[in-house]
């Protein structure tokens, strides 16, 4: 009943030495698989709540807010701006009350590293938010939760009420005076929520739109008062370094960003799952000592991280530390910890087309260069995948993402174009070929492919043949199968079933109707 490596089929009796553990550093992940999220005597049991308590009575508001400078926090949610910083400007800034906010709007494909924190362990992101609001001086926080996410929302809302019952939270907490109250709200589904001036325009009951940033939040946010945001990561975070100190911290990971990050490792790799290692691993070791390598042992092609504002990494950079700075080089970027590996059946034209055609479903509209540049490149990508790419496509997209880059309202314009850029920075030989050959190297753009079967291969088991949902697929009994092409819809069923690897797909080109006539037909009685 032991575990069994897939490689070696070596049992391995500890969790620790599984290869998917073994290479890991589960700080804030840890404590997910020891504790009931319900319940705040297990959180406080694994030493929970001991980082207030030391915070407000050891340290003053400033001593805190050196500390975490001193740990060189930054921001997990996607920018990595340093989390010192902007506590100390929303300290700062002139204001009666000041207000803390929680961002776990985690809109992402494929992310749920918000999501497993919040549900797995609340306390410990209510415990960052505390000490945050403490050392900022705010008196009201706020977690925004998307909603989808209805367990996060109940974890959360315990939390807050188990915190208030142990003097935790509300009034004079610790019997130091410090008082401070914690709403949660629920969003209402908008991907550009995540950006930090819509969450704010949504907490105030406002359409989700950003909102020119002549005046940073921290100064002048959430109903105009100082407010400072950070996402569920970064404030899980501030605990072990208030218990553990700032030194501490900066042994884990590399001079410009310390400590551990958690990714959502998904798509085309043996082992997928949420992964928290050190800043600095390279990306070879995540995905082949952690991942497990490419599935079915084809060859790697890219590695998307970011989330859909992501740009594409190809094989070169495998050895890349995992990074804010060096991401950031390649023309990727850390974003909030999504991470999708492609493989060699994947297309970077269509990988590019579907994170646009994603963001400009989520796109507000409220700014023209994201608005009508993500309607206008979804437009001449679609035509480049489906055969009708023209001479100059390729120039005229990269003018748009220029003036995307620099004149969109918010984050999502500004780095909507990631994939676009890295996908011709990278594979441009792709490009070309969609757009001079109407060919697709990856075989994996339907309109420019055909799918056909070798009647050297073909059995005719009439598999297929029944499975065909549109009847393209010919032949009878004991003779080899032929495809109409007019009528086939390249679902790919044909392939998937087939038992003797008989249909394959091929570059699109003239093939006869039928591609035994004038043969003899091939009979199969042997079998």
């Amino acid at each position: 009943m032991l575990y069994k490596e897939p490689s070696s089929n070596k049992i391995i009796p500890k969790l620790e030495d599984i290869s998917f553990y073994k290479y890991q550093l589960r700080l804030l992940l840890k404590e997910n698989a020891r504790i009931d999220p319900k319940s705040i005597e297990d959180y406080i049991s694994q030493g929970g709540y001991s980082a207030l308590a030391k915070a407000l009575s050891k340290m003053s508001p400033e001593q805190v807010i050196k500390e975490i400078k001193k740990a060189n926090l930054r921001g997990r949610g996607g920018g990595g701006f340093p989390t010192g910083i902007k506590w100390k400007t929303t300290k700062n800034a002139t204001g009666d009350s000041k207000c803390v906010i929680v961002n776990c709007d985690e809109g992402d494909p494929g992310a749920f590293m918000d999501r497993s924190l919040i549900e797995g362990n609340p306390h410990k992101v209510l415990e960052g938010l505390i000490i945050g609001a403490y050392a900022i001086g705010a008196d009201e926080g706020y977690v925004y939760v998307r909603e989808e996410y209805p367990l996060a929302v109940e974890n959360i809302s315990i939390a807050i009420t188990q915190a208030e019952e142990c003097g935790l939270l509300g009034e004079n907490i610790l019997s130091s005076g410090f008082n401070f109250q914690v709403r949660v709200h629920r969003g209402a589904g908008a991907f550009v929520s995540g950006e930090s001036s819509a969450l704010m325009m949504a907490l105030e009951g406002k359409v989700g739109e950003p909102r020119p940033k002549y005046v940073h939040n921290a100064v002048k946010g959430v109903w105009n008062k100082p407010s400072c945001l950070n996402n569920v990561e970064t404030w899980a975070n501030v605990p072990l370094i208030i218990l553990k100190g700032a030194r501490w911290f900066r042994s884990i990971g590399t001079k410009g960003s310390s400590g551990t990050k958690i990714f959502s490792l998904v798509g085309k790799i043996n082992n997928t799952g949420l992964v928290e290692v050190p800043m600095g691993i390279t990306l070879r070791d995540l995905i082949y000592k952690i991942g497990g390598g490419i599935r079915g042992e084809k060859q790697f092609k890219a590695v998307q991280i970011g989330g859909p504002s992501g740009g594409f990494i190809p094989e070169k950079y495998l050895g890349l530390q995992v990074d804010f700075d060096k991401l950031d080089k390649a023309g990727s970027m850390m974003g909030s910890g999504g991470m999708v590996v492609m493989d060699e059946d994947s297309c970077m034209v269509d990988a590019a087309r579907y994170f646009v055609d994603f963001l400009l479903e989520e796109s507000c509209g409220k700014c023209i260069p994201c608005r009508e540049g993500l309607r206008v490149l979804s437009k001449i990508l679609s035509d480049i995948c489906e055969g009708r790419g023209k001479d100059g496509d390729i120039k005229i997209i990269e003018d748009i993402a220029e003036t995307m880059r620099g004149a969109s309202l918010c984050a999502l314009g500004m780095t909507a174009v990631n994939p676009i850029l890295t996908s011709l920075r990278y594979f441009r030989s792709e490009w070309e070929k969609h757009i001079r050959d109407k060919s697709c190297p990856s075989k994996a753009c339907k309109d420019l492919i055909n799918y056909y079967i070798d009647p050297k291969k073909c059995q005719a088991c009439q598999l297929c043949l029944r499975e065909c949902l549109v009847g393209a697929i010919q032949g009878s009994k004991d003779q080899v199968h032929w495809i109409e092409q007019e009528k086939c819809i390249k679902c790919g069923i044909c392939q998937e079933i087939c038992n003797f690897d008989a249909i394959r797909k091929i570059s699109k080109e003239p093939i006869p109707k039928n591609p035994l006539k004038g043969m003899k037909p091939i009979w199969r009685m042997e079998n």
